[in-house]
């Protein structure tokens, strides 16, 4: 559930509207017209202050983007709708209609998708270490440990399906467990996975892609 409206902001170039988080909160989203990644915070329930999430960067979308963004988007009703997409050249905010998305995409595909704030946070905080810092390490080991347990990664492999498909069922379905919500999608898996890739410039799931093609040898030596 996200706003009706969704409001220009004058701090930066972007718009914003607010999200009705799974844990019952509220919170903002920022999208700016020159980045894919978005500014998402949820809303302090005391102070009523924005709480970005860890990935948020701050350079992209200071804390002023925020004040604004929840200044503006007060009272605003909730409702249903699809996901925002901008128009970056005309800088006007369309609205897409919710449309079928095949759960195994081609991995060319690129998705307009605004992912609700309180299942991105959940997947930051599933991977997040004692340190407070996001660990691509503990990330693999746990979606290595899921490969190695599904069934259905193991008849991938044995049909030698491509290995960008078996790691985007993977996540998917983890992603979506962790989230607790059978409706989350392949579209928003994967943008999740891209916010989470713009974190670092290594690629997030080298490990993983090891263990598969691993996996995936030892599948032919066997034959």
């Amino acid at each position: 559930m996200i706003r009706t409206d969704i409001i220009k902001l004058s701090v930066i170039a972007a718009v914003a509207y607010r999200q009705k988080l799974a844990s019952g909160g509220s919170g903002v989203t920022i999208l700016r017209y020159d980045s894919e990644q978005p500014g998402i915070a949820s809303i302090s329930k005391t102070s009523g202050e924005a709480i970005p999430a860890k990935n948020t960067p701050a350079d992209l979308y200071p804390a002023e983007a925020f004040d604004e963004a929840i200044a503006l988007t007060s009272g605003m009703p909730y409702t249903k709708r699809g996901g925002v997409k901008l128009d970056k050249e005309k800088e006007k905010v369309k609205e897409t209609k919710p449309e079928p998305i095949k759960e195994l995409p081609e991995k060319e595909a690129e998705f307009e998708v605004v992912l609700d704030t309180g299942e991105y946070q959940k997947i930051v905080d599933a991977y997040t270490d004692k340190d407070g810092k996001l660990s691509y390490e503990l990330l693999n080991r746990d979606l290595i440990r899921f490969a190695h347990q599904s069934s259905t990664v193991r008849q991938m492999l044995e049909d030698k399906e491509d290995i960008d498909v078996i790691r985007t069922y993977i996540i998917t379905n983890k992603f979506r467990k962790i989230c607790g919500n059978p409706d989350f999608t392949t579209a928003e898996a994967l943008k999740a996975a891209e916010l989470l890739d713009e974190v670092s410039p290594k690629s997030v799931f080298k490990e993983l892609d090891a263990e598969l093609r691993k996996s995936a040898g030892s599948n032919k030596r066997k034959k």
